[in-house]
């Protein structure tokens, strides 16, 4: 059986992707992606998605420049969900951090901590909007 025979997309056509660094293992980001999102990041070797906000197909990078290189695509067990292992250049971000996870929850009040240091603002990333 193929690959993406194996996959299970939602009911919109979707499956969420987690986009891991490989070399250090922090979870960058989680994007969605429809079929022929996978199917160009698999023929170019950069992480393509899907925008269900814009209902846009896209490209990591397209317009900052961080880009995506793939190294590894794995799925899960219930083949619902994909692991992709990249090199990434830059933020992966759009707020300009590493990763998009780089607030935590503290105590049982809820507080919020920044983990990481910014990178780069989102001006400096995509100019001024």
């Amino acid at each position: 059986m193929n690959f993406l025979e194996q996959l299970k997309f939602d009911a919109n056509g979707l499956i969420p992707a987690i986009i891991q660094e490989q070399r250090t293992g922090r979870v960058l980001m989680m994007a969605w992606m429809n079929r022929a999102s996978l199917e160009k990041t698999l023929a170019t070797g950069k992480t393509h998605f899907w925008s269900r906000s814009r209902q846009k197909f896209w490209m990591k990078g397209e317009s900052s420049g961080h880009t995506q290189t793939v190294k590894n695509v794995a799925f899960d067990c219930d083949g619902d969900t994909l692991l992709i292992q990249v090199e990434q250049i830059g933020a992966a971000c759009h707020e300009g951090y590493q990763s998009c996870f780089f607030r935590s929850v503290e105590g049982q009040g809820g507080a919020v901590r920044i983990t990481e240091r910014q990178l780069e603002t989102p001006e400096q990333i995509y100019g001024r909007k």
